[in-house]
């Protein structure tokens, strides 16, 4: 079985082009997620009469589907409706509905677990309710937070792989065209999509291990 050719550098760079692909879909994606997951997390925790129960329902709808079952909705439902996307972002649009539907609740858990009294301190003090969320509440809840998007953009950047079955160029998608057109290669673009997921989510997992740290030590 011959492999020598398998992690030529035309191949490898193959793969860097479909790593480059995931991490550009991942950090849009994460983007929108977050201003979408902030929002409906904000109402939520907010209790608006009615749309919080709206929010709320339609969040927990979507963190009990399949992942891929978005992608397919996004890729191939929404041009019968009019909506025509092209390869990168239906991969996007999936990731987006599916991560503001996590992300929401972790901006909900943080923005409670802060103390009550800031709040009341902050509507005591003349500023209004927005006012108060935005200078006070927020900034406190972030950084209870941080560690647990990033955990989210791990799991996101993992993800990814699942658009595969739409054939965005990822990591994964470009690793079949190499194997597929040598079955000897299957191994080795194994071994390389491993080793380039692990390096990209390990970092991320350090610097998330490293905010959490430095949440306990202030």
């Amino acid at each position: 079985m011959d492999m020598s050719g398998a992690f030529s550098w035309v191949n490898i760079r193959f793969l860097l082009d479909g790593l480059w692909v995931t991490i550009q879909v991942s950090i849009v994606s994460i983007i929108f997620s977050m201003i979408i997951g902030g929002v409906a997390g904000t109402i939520r925790y907010s209790g608006i009469p009615v749309v919080s129960k709206i929010v709320g329902m339609i969040v927990d709808i979507i963190r009990n589907l399949p992942l891929l079952l978005i992608i397919f909705f996004t890729y191939f439902a929404l041009p019968q409706i009019g909506i025509q996307l092209n390869i990168f972002w239906a991969a996007v649009a999936a990731l987006t509905i599916f991560e503001s539907a996590m992300l929401s609740e972790i901006f909900r858990a943080g923005l409670n677990a802060v103390p009550k009294g800031q709040t009341e301190a902050g509507l005591s003090s003349g500023l209004t309710y927005v006012q108060t969320l935005s200078i006070i509440v927020f900034p406190q809840a972030f950084k209870s937070m941080l560690p647990a998007i990033l955990s989210q953009l791990i799991s996101l950047i993992k993800d990814t792989s699942l658009a595969v079955i739409i054939s965005l160029p990822e990591l994964m998608h470009n690793a079949k065209i190499v194997y597929g057109q040598n079955t000897n290669y299957v191994i080795p673009m194994f071994i390389a999509m491993t080793a380039m997921y692990f390096i990209v989510c390990y970092l991320l997992s350090l610097v998330s291990n490293l905010l959490e740290t430095s949440k306990y030590n202030y």
